[in-house]
């Protein structure tokens, strides 16, 4: 993860902001008088957010670590995928 000062992130945002993309990683910005803050591209934050959605209920957390579990453990079933009708 790359750290930059605000001073620089602001002179080279354009920049920044295509390596933050094009490299799919965060980049911390530092400020002087403040807490850092983190970019992340619009991929990566809708990734975080679906990971948390889907780990907001306890249960569904238990079920997603259990089918991991069995998948770590050789227990996983291939299925072929049900194709759905034009509309």
């Amino acid at each position: 993860m790359q750290v930059v000062t605000y001073t620089d992130a602001r002179a080279n945002l354009k920049d920044v902001m295509e390596q933050v993309v094009e490299d799919h990683e965060e980049v911390v910005v530092t400020r002087k008088n403040g807490k850092p803050v983190v970019m992340v591209s619009l991929d990566a934050w809708n990734a975080i957010q679906e990971t948390m959605h889907l780990l907001s209920t306890p249960a569904n957390a238990r079920a997603l670590r259990e089918s991991i579990a069995q998948l770590d453990a050789g227990k996983g079933v291939e299925r072929e995928l049900i194709e759905m009708a034009d509309a």
